[in-house]
């Protein structure tokens, strides 16, 4: 009787022993899910343009990130995702690194990017230094609308623009001289443009592939003031509902020159393969492409669009892509 009494109770704890179990198990899945190294496969399976670096650049841009953020007066006082970007017309390359204080640098990989070129009005040199992505800066969303070069210089509709505020950039044109430009990290038509990633292309910003602008805004790596701003209760339109956070968000972008005389080999000039052309699309009349639309379900998709202030600061920086 006292062996039927012990089975009969641990058959009702059954249930919440199986639910105990199940807690512990979906954390631990979670907890890997989350790990620099579920990120670094995220980022070889859904990012399609990437970069394979020797380990002694890894470790070199470890430390130039390390460099740069003590010069900056940084202490990073918790662990999380920052993206640095090399400008050096010889390497145009974006590194998404995962920092342990005081001093490990893992990287989660790595694809090519076009920052400023100089030669033409209004062109800007991408400037150098350690910039924070604050809510203070509103990030907004690509209309995916044409401009009058048949360029949709945000990429696709839907994709979000990163940023950085206000800069001093160095002019590309004239005598010289610096002046304010607006830094934005963002996709580029995928046509005409992201082809062209690995070289010095844009007004000053920083034009990344949509896969990769997909991944960062999917998972939030540069949106710890975001966080903030969502823990305080307050209503943030660019923000997918879809979207997935990383637990240890960054915020800092920083861009290094290494002033290379020499092309690394693991940072290939796009021009050295064929890429795929058309003519730029007509922007009015009959021929123009039909606007591309954000899928459904699409996790950039946002709960609103401001064209107001999407039109206004593309006119402002990288209205040319």
């Amino acid at each position: 009787m006292h062996l039927t009494r012990s089975a009969h109770r641990l058959f009702r704890r059954l249930p919440l022993l199986l639910l105990a179990a199940a807690l512990l198990y979906g954390q631990a899945a979670r907890a890997a899910d989350e790990s620099p190294t579920a990120m670094a496969e995220r980022f070889a399976r859904l990012v399609d343009k990437r970069l394979q670096l020797p380990d002694t650049e890894i470790q070199r841009y470890g430390e130039l990130a390390l460099q740069m953020l003590q010069a900056a007066g940084i202490t990073l006082d918790r662990p999380q995702y920052l993206v640095l970007v090399d400008r050096s017309p010889q390497v145009q390359a974006l590194l998404l690194l995962w920092m342990e204080p005081p001093s490990r640098a893992v990287l989660i990989g790595a694809s090519p990017v076009s920052t400023g070129r100089g030669g033409e009005y209004d062109y800007f040199e991408t400037p150098t230094g350690v910039f924070d992505h604050s809510t203070l800066n509103p990030d907004f969303r690509a209309e995916g609308t044409y401009n009058e070069h048949g360029i949709r210089g945000f990429g696709e509709h839907g994709m979000r623009v990163f940023d950085f505020g206000w800069q001093q950039g160095r002019r590309g044109w004239g005598n010289g001289g610096t002046s304010a430009m607006r830094l934005l990290l963002h996709a580029t038509d995928p046509d005409l443009l992201e082809p062209k990633l690995g070289s010095v292309q844009s007004k000053g910003c920083v034009r990344i592939p949509a896969t990769l602008n997909r991944l960062l805004d999917q998972h939030g790596l540069l949106d710890a003031d975001y966080e903030d701003a969502l823990a305080e209760g307050r209503h943030l339109w660019v923000l997918s509902p879809q979207r997935t956070p990383v637990p240890h968000a960054g915020r800092y972008l920083i861009v290094v020159d290494t002033q290379r005389a020499k092309r690394p080999v693991w940072s290939p000039s796009p021009f050295l393969k064929a890429s795929p052309k058309r003519q730029p699309a007509s922007p009015s009349g009959s021929s123009r492409p039909t606007q591309p639309k954000a899928p459904q379900g699409s996790n950039t998709a946002a709960p609103s669009m401001v064209p107001a202030r999407s039109a206004a600061t593309a006119s402002l920086a990288c209205a040319n892509g």
